[in-house]
């Protein structure tokens, strides 16, 4: 999971980038990087660590230009990442290509060697963002008729993406002399949002992966960009684009809006808050028929992406909500930090528990999601340690049981605290009196309620469907090995 931007205006957008970056931080927090164009020529600046810490006075004077993209990233294999692989990635051929990109190929492997052996294209990183950068510039070196480039040779290309790549992807590439394109899988699996402002000098465009770095930088939501879509924004603010997939279907990710986007986003037209709520409301449907209700004395959230959830279950059950937990700010979000005994030791420093709260209660809390069981397990044992009576605990999101491949954090089962295992063993592994987990047709009716229109969901992790076809047990397998360090 990465956060982007693209923007093209008629000011620098040096610190507007910066800011959608702010914005986007929750998306990932291993490192940030912004790149520029000025005269044909780009400019950029990357580096390991939080936007606010990578960028100084003099980086963002040396990034000049009307149009440019920005990334944060964090590592998809949840360890520290080469410094190398930092985004936006750059080609200069055929035309001079800044690259930034959301998600993860499930046939990167495949796709390098024919970058080697056929396209003639040296992949210097393990990253598959670059094998994705080198494909499109193959493709757009393929479709340009001698030296120029126009829409209908960028979208030939992009339909070559489509048919060649697999897996999840939202991109934002900056093309030197010509504009922005922007772009996403067929089975739109992660976020991408156009979004408009006006100026003195005609309209100004951003591309970003939530709505929220739209919203706070004075830009209005046009629309969501299409799975299998591609738009190509000029330098001087003209819009093209075009549907450049043969079959494309709305498959979004279910757990954007369970746990990694912002509640002030829109995706695919629905809201992340709007979810959240029925989340809790269909939450509160299961708890009453799992427990006693009449034993539990108060509702708390783990802040802060549980809290709509929490709220709306403790008002449908008539239970009172109290805030049990202060979290600290200054520590990143677990789930995303790389490394298990990162993930652990950071449980304690980024909540601490109102003892006043607990003491003599029997309480509910309620997460997001269950995912290894580390953050889960400390909540309990602080709880306890704070004086409460019974724990019981309910989680937002079904149990997570499998792998996802699609750029989040869970590529192994091993590492799955719910995999082979029923909803009592996990409650006795993280020390919970009960354990009451959302039901996954109710997590995706939260969701369809808000827009109809979406019909199918990516919920590999829950359900071990992969929606693009391609994923075997052999495939997970050598997954596990290569995280492992067998591989």
């Amino acid at each position: 999971m990465c956060g982007i931007v693209g923007v093209v205006a008629h000011a620098p957008v040096n610190q507007l980038l910066y800011d959608a970056l702010l914005l986007l931080q929750h998306r990932g927090q291993d490192a940030a990087g912004i790149a520029t164009e000025h005269g044909n020529m780009f400019n950029s600046f990357r580096a390991r660590g939080q936007v606010r810490d990578v960028f100084r006075t003099r980086n963002m004077r040396s990034l000049p230009g009307n149009s440019g993209i920005g990334q944060v990233r964090y590592p998809t294999a949840g360890s520290s990442e080469n410094e190398d692989e930092t985004q936006p990635l750059y080609v200069n051929a055929p035309f001079g290509i800044m690259f930034a990109h959301n998600g993860n190929l499930t046939n990167h492997e495949e796709l390098r060697q024919e970058l080697f052996r056929i396209d003639r294209r040296h992949i210097n990183t393990n990253s598959d963002s670059e094998v994705l950068l080198n494909v499109l510039a193959h493709e757009l070196q393929q479709a340009a008729s001698g030296v120029s480039l126009d829409a209908d040779a960028l979208f030939r290309a992009v339909s070559e993406v489509h048919r060649r790549v697999r897996g999840a992807y939202a991109v934002v590439a900056h093309i030197a002399g010509y504009g922005l394109l922007a772009f996403r899988d067929p089975n739109g699996i992660r976020p991408l949002v156009l979004g408009r402002a006006s100026s003195e000098h005609g309209p100004e465009w951003m591309v970003a992966s939530e709505s929220v770095a739209l919203d706070a930088t004075g830009f209005q939501i046009e629309r969501d960009i299409q799975p299998g879509e591609a738009v190509f924004i000029t330098l001087d603010g003209q819009v093209e684009s075009r549907q450049c997939a043969e079959a494309p279907r709305l498959n979004p990710c279910v757990f954007e809006y369970v746990y990694l986007a912002r509640p002030d986003s829109i995706l695919d037209g629905v809201s992340v808050y709007g979810s959240r709520l029925r989340m809790g409301e269909y939450l509160g449907h299961k708890v009453a028929r799992q427990l006693r209700l009449g034993e539990v004395d108060v509702v708390m959230p783990i802040p802060d992406s549980s809290r709509p959830a929490a709220m709306q279950l403790a008002a449908s059950l008539n239970l009172d909500y109290r805030e049990g937990f202060i979290k600290n700010r200054y520590v990143g979000r677990t789930f995303i930090m790389p490394g298990q005994a990162v993930r652990k030791k950071s449980v304690r420093q980024k909540l601490n528990a109102i003892s006043e709260e607990f003491k003599g209660k029997n309480v509910l809390i309620v997460d997001d999601s269950i995912v290894r069981g580390t953050t889960s397990g400390e909540i309990v044992d602080m709880a306890r340690a704070a004086g409460a009576n019974k724990v019981f605990f309910a989680s937002a999101a079904p149990p997570v049981r499998f792998p996802n491949v699609y750029g989040i954090d869970m590529p192994t089962s091993g590492e799955l605290i719910a995999h082979g295992r029923s909803d009592e063993e996990v409650g006795r592994i993280i020390g919970a009196d009960a354990l009451v987990y959302q039901e996954l047709d109710d997590l995706k009716l939260a969701i369809s309620e808000l827009n109809p229109a979406i019909s199918g969901y990516e919920a590999s992790c829950f359900d071990g469907r992969y929606v693009t076809g391609d994923i075997t047990p052999e495939h997970l397998r050598r997954l596990e090995e290569l995280r492992s360090g067998r591989g």
